[in-house]
C-alpha cells in the first residue's frame, strides 16, 4: 500500500498539518489521510472535520496546537490575507520555527514573495504552490501541483507531497513563480468562463439553448490548445503572423458579437474593450499582424 510505504520508508515525514479545511483543505486532508500519515487537522471555523476525524484525522484545538503536531504543514486557505491571520501570530510563529510550510493557498506573486521573505525572517521552512485542479482530482492521478522554492526544500517533501495524486512541477527558486503560473493560468479560465456565460445569453436571446449550443461550444474549445502553442511561439518570438486570420479580420467578428448582442439588449462591455484593444493595434500600423500581438499593446505601460 502507498500509505504503509510512506510510513515505512520515511518515518520522519509520517505526520502532516493541514490548515484550512474548505473543500480543497478537506480534499487534501483526505488523500493524506488515505496514503496512511498522521494527519492533524485545524480550521478557524469549527465544524468543518466531521467526516476527516471520522477517516482517522486529529482534530487540534488551536493554530499553535496542529503547528506544533508535525514537521510539514500544509496551509489551504482563501487567500494570502487568511493565510497572514493564521500564521501571523506570535505564538503560532514561535511554534512553527523550524518546520515546513508548503502553501497552496491562492494569491499574487507579491503576496507569495513577501510571505516568502517573512517566513525566512522568523526562521520558517516555506515552499510556495497553486492546485491547478478541482477537489475531485486530489488523490487521484489527473491532480495538477505547481511549487516553487528552494528545490532542495522541495525534494526533501517529495514523497509526501505525492500522495496528493497527480503530476508536481517544481518551477523554480523564485517563491512567486508558482502564483504567477496560477494567475496567468486562471485568466485563461475566467476570461473563458465569461466569454461562454456571454455566448449563452446570445444563443437564449436568438431561440438556442445552451444545451443546444454545447457541442458546438465543446467543437470550439478543441480548436485552442494547438493555437495556445502556435501563438506562445508568436510571442516569445514576436513574429505575430496573421496570414491565416489577420487582425482586421479578427475586429470584423467582434463587431458582429457586438451587434447582436446590443439588439437583443445585452451588455457588450467585454467584447468591446477585446475590439478597441485590437482596433489600437490596428492603428500603429500592425493591420496584417494576427491578433496575439495585443500581447505587445498589453505590455505596454
Amino acid at each position: 500500500m502507498q500509505g504503509s510505504r510512506i510510513m515505512s520508508t520515511h518515518s520522519d515525514q509520517s505526520a502532516v498539518t493541514v490548515l484550512g479545511l474548505g473543500p480543497m483543505g478537506r480534499a487534501l486532508a483526505g488523500a493524506f489521510l488515505d496514503a496512511g500519515l498522521r494527519t492533524t487537522v485545524w480550521n478557524r471555523t469549527p465544524g468543518r472535520d466531521g467526516e476527516l476525524v471520522a477517516r482517522g484525522a486529529i482534530t487540534a484545538r488551536s493554530a499553535e496546537e496542529a503547528v506544533a503536531a508535525s514537521e510539514l504543514i500544509v496551509v489551504c486557505v482563501v487567500n494570502y490575507d487568511a493565510v497572514d491571520a493564521v500564521l501571523r501570530r506570535d505564538t503560532v510563529v514561535e511554534a512553527l520555527k523550524g518546520r515546513t510550510v508548503v502553501n497552496l493557498s491562492a494569491d499574487t506573486p507579491d503576496r507569495a514573495r513577501d510571505t516568502g521573505d517573512w517566513a525566512t525572517r522568523h526562521g520558517v521552512r516555506y515552499l510556495d504552490g497553486a492546485i491547478m485542479t478541482p477537489t475531485t482530482t486530489i488523490g487521484t492521478p489527473d491532480a495538477v501541483f505547481l511549487h516553487s522554492g528552494p528545490e532542495g526544500l522541495y525534494r526533501e517533501h517529495r514523497p509526501v507531497l505525492d500522495v496528493l495524486g497527480g503530476t508536481h512541477t517544481h518551477l523554480g527558486e523564485d517563491i512567486g513563480r508558482a502564483a504567477a503560473y496560477d494567475v496567468a493560468l486562471l485568466d485563461i479560465f475566467w476570461t473563458a468562463m465569461a466569454g461562454y456565460a456571454h455566448a449563452l445569453a446570445i444563443a437564449r436571446a436568438e431561440g438556442i439553448t445552451g444545451r443546444e449550443l454545447a457541442p458546438f461550444a465543446q467543437g470550439i474549445g478543441a480548436i485552442l490548445p494547438p493555437l495556445f502553442a502556435e501563438f506562445a511561439g508568436d510571442a516569445d518570438d514576436g513574429t505575430y503572423s496573421g496570414e491565416l486570420n489577420p487582425i482586421t479580420s479578427a475586429v470584423s467578428s467582434m463587431a458582429h458579437v457586438i451587434d447582436t448582442s446590443e439588439a437583443h439588449g445585452i451588455e457588450a462591455g467585454v467584447m468591446r474593450a477585446v475590439e478597441g484593444q485590437a482596433r489600437r493595434v490596428i492603428g500603429l500600423g500592425h493591420g496584417t499582424d494576427g491578433y496575439i500581438r495585443v500581447t505587445e499593446l498589453l505590455g505596454r505601460r
